[in-house]
């Protein structure tokens, strides 16, 4: 992880990044309803980086846009994959929901003009469009967000923290993010309570928030998380999610509301965060 961050100017420039966060929310959620996206609140995070960067007299290039080594990105986009293909087999193995919903595939073969192809012919392009088309067109958004939590918040953090806790506080601090969207209703699950809801997103995002930052630290660059996130949102919300038959039991287990990919994922974040200890200290 780079040091080129005074300990006394990472205190300000967070205490920046935080204010602009909060001071740019209202106009981020005014216009997620305006043009039904959260592409524009994702940018105002990297919008709220931009400025706490300029403020602080940061350069926008300590930010970690090195690419780096392959290897990291090839994990960064199957790790995501992995712990959300492990949690709904998991899903549809124990009946918390089917596996398919026939009434998505039919709409899929529909909108893709493929009438004679098979449900697994469907169901196999969904699954390649997802990693590739949807993947990409998440990038703007996400490149947003990381551009903070990853790109400023993690490095600023290292300087007073050891990994525990840089992994932890920016884990925290991206999921209570979400948290007004979910208490106005406009991001979660209506039909679980909220305190459920709360603590099973939060447990995901930390999980990651533990992968993601072991990663920054080993390439110094904000690149995998990028990809990472990606990843996440892609497989997670336009595959395996949708194409889940649900029954009673499914909001209880699905999505990252449920309990099923947060677990999933906190396995995986135990181990990243045994590397780091070992690694970091």
């Amino acid at each position: 992880m780079s040091r080129r961050i005074p300990g006394n100017s990472s205190w300000r420039i967070i205490a920046v990044f935080v204010l602009l966060l909060v001071a740019l929310y209202p106009l981020g959620v005014w216009l997620l309803l305006r043009f039904q996206s959260a592409s524009p609140l994702m940018l105002s995070v990297g919008l709220a980086t931009v400025g706490a960067c300029l403020v602080c007299g940061r350069k926008l290039d300590t930010l970690g846009w090195r690419w780096g080594n392959w290897t990291y990105h090839y994990q960064s986009y199957l790790i995501p994959l992995a712990y959300v293909a492990v949690a709904y087999a998991a899903i549809w193995s124990l009946a918390f929901g089917g596996w398919y919903a026939t009434g998505f595939v039919e709409t899929l073969r529909e909108g893709y003009m493929l009438e004679s192809w098979s449900d697994a012919s469907i169901i196999a392009l969904r699954f390649v469009l997802t990693g590739t088309v949807s993947f990409v067109l998440l990038l703007p958004g996400v490149l947003g967000e990381e551009l903070g939590w990853r790109g400023l918040l993690v490095p600023a953090l290292s300087k007073h923290f050891r990994f525990t806790y840089v992994a932890l506080v920016s884990g925290l601090l991206w999921s209570m993010w979400h948290w007004p969207l979910m208490f106005l209703g406009f991001y979660g699950n209506a039909e679980t309570p909220m305190a459920f809801q709360l603590a099973t997103f939060t447990v995901c995002l930390v999980s990651m928030s533990v992968v993601m930052a072991y990663i920054r630290y080993k390439t110094n660059s904000l690149w995998p998380a990028v990809i990472f996130h990606m990843s996440h949102n892609a497989f997670l919300q336009k595959f395996f999610s949708p194409i889940t038959e649900e029954n009673t039991l499914t909001v209880w287990f699905a999505d990252e509301f449920g309990l099923a990919v947060p677990l999933v994922a906190a396995c995986f974040a135990l181990v990243y965060w045994r590397k780091g200890l070992r690694e970091f200290g």
